[in-house]
């Protein structure tokens, strides 16, 4: 009688995010094309700028990489326009800075007023030979034509300028690139920018850190697709003893499977657009979401013996779900954050307050599964049936590996990013997000292997036993709630259950 209620919130809820899905299709967002919608400067010291971006740009002999400035304006300051009309802007210098992360040092010279001084003033123009009213320019010791510095300036009485359209800088060596608008006369202090600019890396427009998990999603798609061959052919020829579980199993590869292939036409169309589809990119993050719940709530309920030594979750049904309801909605919005927009990292702030409910929840969860799996281990033990023990115990120690192996890889990506900043290890920063598919991938082989369908699969279902012995009083209920034979399998009574058969032998034993 409960369920019809869940139920009808479920079919709602699921209803209302598929036309969230449908509007989002038609729409797009820009990526390694970085958009510029008036967007102000900001006073830094003694300069006002604007940052335009900053990728990792591969450098190659055959295809050639550059950014292109598209319809870039500079609009002078409105409210300096209002409170002085007759404000001019005529000679106004605005300077279009790109530098690699390696020459940040080149730009910006001594201390001035506290700070590292970005502009020349006239005392640094005497100590540094600089051009008072400019940004301050080092020439790289490699290339002296780095950093690069475009000059436009405001002509007559326009109160704006424009930079030559479809301007384009070439990039001859492979780094993480930096680009900013930046002006040090203090007429253009609310000065804002509108245009674009294009990141062109040589196999395509994605962005030079995104690049290698376009092929790495091709081979996580070839795995999927080979152990859902495997399971299909399992599934199909034990079909009569497939468990309910064993369903579980097949949504979760069939979800993983998606996610892969997904993932792969995203970053393929990014690539050769330069812009994300929100559409495509918002159903893979869902789909991401669900496999992962679904995950958890699988080994959760494995964990908890469900199918082993229950035959339902019973009274802690609600709380799974409800865990899994919140774990999804966290994991989604974490998801739509990161990936549903721009390319550039979220500010760490913004980070935060969408990581931290999803790291609590899955160290919630972890406390809880291995909690279970203790319960579980023990109930095992207590009903002697060596069997069932054996898998348990394997699938303990593949979770046991698996969060040890996920600690130290947090441990290690909080280092790679504490010790890099500036983002120099770019070409390597894509190993982050393969590492979490690929233990998933793992632990999915491990769970497939130890439940795989088989004519004995009835071995790891729940039986009614009167011989059986348990000090777990919610599994006791349980039984007691469900009357009769609540196999989850059908039993050859003819025939005789070689499960049965081969406790019963290991009962006498021992």
């Amino acid at each position: 009688m409960g369920s019809a209620p869940i139920q009808r919130r479920s079919v709602i809820l699921g209803f209302a995010l598929v036309v969230l899905l449908l509007i989002s299709a038609f729409q797009s967002t820009e990526a390694s094309i970085h958009v510029y919608e008036s967007d102000p400067l900001r006073e830094v010291g003694n300069a006002y700028l604007l940052s335009g971006g900053s990728e990792g740009i591969a450098a190659s002999d055959e295809h050639r990489s550059y950014i292109r400035f598209e319809n870039i304006t500079f609009w002078g300051s409105k409210t300096a326009a209002d409170h002085q009309p007759t404000v001019d802007f005529n000679g106004g210098l605005v300077q279009v800075i790109i530098f690699e992360a390696a020459d940040r040092d080149n730009i910006g010279g001594s201390a001035y007023g506290g700070q590292r001084s970005l502009c020349c003033t006239p005392d640094l123009a005497k100590l540094e030979g600089c051009k008072e009213g400019e940004v301050i320019r080092t020439p790289s010791a490699t290339d002296k034509n780095w950093p690069v510095a475009l000059n436009i300036y405001f002509r007559g009485d326009m109160a704006y300028a424009h930079m030559k359209n479809k301007k384009e800088v070439n990039i001859k060596k492979t780094g993480m690139y930096n680009l900013f608008f930046m002006t040090c006369d203090t007429r253009l202090r609310g000065m804002r920018v509108t245009g674009r600019t294009v990141w062109k890396n040589p196999g395509g427009y994605l962005p030079g850190r995104m690049a290698p998990l376009m092929k790495f999603y091709i081979f996580m798609s070839i795995a999927y697709a080979i152990l859902c061959g495997i399971w299909v052919f399992q599934y199909a020829r034990y079909w009569d003893d497939v468990l309910l579980l064993q369903h579980c199993i097949t949504s979760v590869i069939a979800l993983g499977l998606l996610e892969m292939t997904f993932w792969y036409f995203d970053y393929a169309y990014f690539n050769s657009t330069g812009m994300r589809p929100v559409g495509i990119t918002t159903w893979v993050v869902t789909i991401g979401a669900v496999r992962r719940t679904l995950s958890r709530i699988l080994i959760l309920s494995v964990s908890m013996g469900y199918g082993v030594v229950r035959p339902t979750l019973g009274g802690l049904t609600t709380k799974v779900l409800l865990v899994g309801i919140t774990y999804f909605l966290a994991s989604e919005m974490l998801n739509i954050a990161e990936y549903v927009g721009s390319i550039n990292d979220i500010a760490g702030r913004a980070r935060v307050f969408f990581v931290l409910p999803v790291a609590f929840l899955d160290a919630f969860l972890i406390l809880w599964i291995f909690t279970s799996l203790s319960k579980t281990l023990e109930q095992l033990q207590a009903k002697r049936s060596s069997i069932k023990l054996d898998i348990y115990r394997k699938f303990s120690n593949a979770l046991a590996v698996a969060v040890i192996a996920s600690v130290v890889w947090i441990g290690y990506e909080v280092y790679f990013k504490a010790t890099d900043p500036f983002n120099e290890r770019w070409q390597s920063a894509w190993i982050i997000t393969a590492f979490w598919d690929i233990l998933a991938f793992a632990l999915l082989c491990v769970i497939c292997y130890l439940w795989a369908p088989s004519q004995n699969s009835q071995r790891y279902a729940y039986m009614d036993s009167k011989g059986d012995e348990t000090d777990d009083e919610e599994t006791e209920s349980l039984c007691r709630e469900s009357p009769g034979n609540i196999s989850l399998v059908k039993q050859d009574t003819k025939d005789g259950d070689s499960s049965d058969a081969d406790e019963g032998e290991e009962g006498k034993r021992e």
